[in-house]
């Protein structure tokens, strides 16, 4: 039998997760139309910008990220609820860490990128 203390926490840790997801979701529309504003406000009479104007794959990568993180946040949750259901309560971390080394890593990158469209 599961300890209902365990499972509602980790329903709150699969809304976290959500949270997440929906946020990157949001992000990366943020970032596929970034190019869109920078096409409106370059000067006039000027050239391309850079070549940063066109962020929709970038966009729509993150947009990919937040739902994966969304569906593997689903599916951990059912399979550790499955465990204490089954009296095993020792749960494994290794995935949120793996979300956050990569999350890490596209935003470094994402800085790069930055950094060499505002030079």
């Amino acid at each position: 039998m599961a300890n209902p203390q365990e499972v509602l926490a980790a329903e709150r840790t699969l809304l976290a997760w959500i949270r997440t997801g929906i946020a990157l979701m949001g992000l990366g529309f943020v970032v596929a139309r970034f190019g869109l504003f920078l096409h409106e406000f370059r000067p006039v009479g000027a050239a391309s910008l850079s070549a940063y104007e066109d962020s929709g794959p970038i966009g729509m990568l993150v947009v990919g990220a937040g739902i994966a993180i969304n569906l593997w946040a689903s599916v951990r949750h059912h399979r550790l609820v499955a465990r204490f259901r089954a009296g095993d309560s020792e749960v494994k971390s290794t995935g949120p860490v793996v979300v956050g080394v990569a999350t890490g890593v596209g935003g470094a990158l994402l800085i790069a990128l930055l950094q060499g469209a505002i030079e």
